[in-house]
């Protein structure tokens, strides 16, 4: 299959990674073609471990394309680690500030430019006990309204026993199980044209996060619950500095 054009840092990145994941993980991977082509597409994997970025990069990478995962802004100031991050083509994004309109424009000029985006549309770890996913964010939908771009849902399993989130434990065993299906663009076309109102947006992540769901229910099998909502805080309530969003 066709392999990315990629400069002396991105082959850096994929001979430091790659061989490690081929050892830690026995890999079932399926729907590969629809991550193939030149043009920009929207990733929208579930997220489930910390180890499952690994897991998406490597099944995006053997697909054909170069993933370009979105990263804390703060990050990509860090003397050398930044520095290296923007050679592989990765995009900083600023949250909950007024260059928030800057960080969309890096996300459309690397759709514009065939670039695979994955975007975690729930924006962390599931909080849902058995790791079910969770009511997203809005990114994902506003990207996609904004650039027309395919969105493609991505669901793992196995990664949570590489790295389980909820004991903080770590297995370095070889040849764990993991499964990642691609599947077909989610149907958006509904919205085509909308204008980016609150409703839309989130009519738009709730419909790409139900086919994550559906998708994770045919490779883990049970009955999925509703999707998980964060609790509101009580009227009045104050976020900590500090806290988690």
């Amino acid at each position: 299959m066709a392999r990315p054009r990629l400069g002396f840092w991105q082959w850096f990145a994929v001979v430091l990674v790659k061989p490690v994941m081929t050892v830690w993980t026995r890999r079932t991977w399926r729907g590969m073609e629809h991550l193939r082509g030149d043009g920009g597409v929207i990733i929208v994997p579930n997220h489930i471990s910390h180890a499952d970025p690994l897991v998406a990069a490597h099944f995006v990478y053997d697909s054909g394309r170069w993933p370009q995962f979105l990263g804390k802004a703060s990050v990509f100031r860090v003397p050398v680690i930044g520095w290296i991050l923007h050679r592989c083509r990765q995009i900083p994004v600023e949250r909950n500030t007024v260059e928030a309109v800057r960080s969309l424009d890096h996300l459309v000029a690397a759709l514009d430019q065939g670039g695979a985006v994955v975007i975690y549309p729930e924006g962390t770890i599931t909080r849902d006990p058995e790791l079910w996913p969770m009511k997203g964010k809005t990114g994902a939908a506003r990207l996609a309204l904004a650039t027309g771009a395919p969105v493609v849902p991505l669901v793992m399993w196995g990664p949570e026993r590489m790295f389980d989130p909820r004991r903080s434990r770590l297995d370095p065993r070889p040849r764990i199980p993991v499964t990642v299906v691609a599947g077909p663009p989610v149907d958006l076309g509904r919205w085509a044209g909308s204008t980016p109102t609150k409703a839309v947006l989130e009519e738009m992540t709730d419909t790409i996060m139900l086919r994550l769901r559906d998708m994770l229910t045919e490779i883990r099998g049970g009955t999925p619950p509703p999707l998980w909502e964060r609790p509101a805080r009580p009227a009045g309530e104050r976020r900590r500095p500090g806290a988690a969003a």
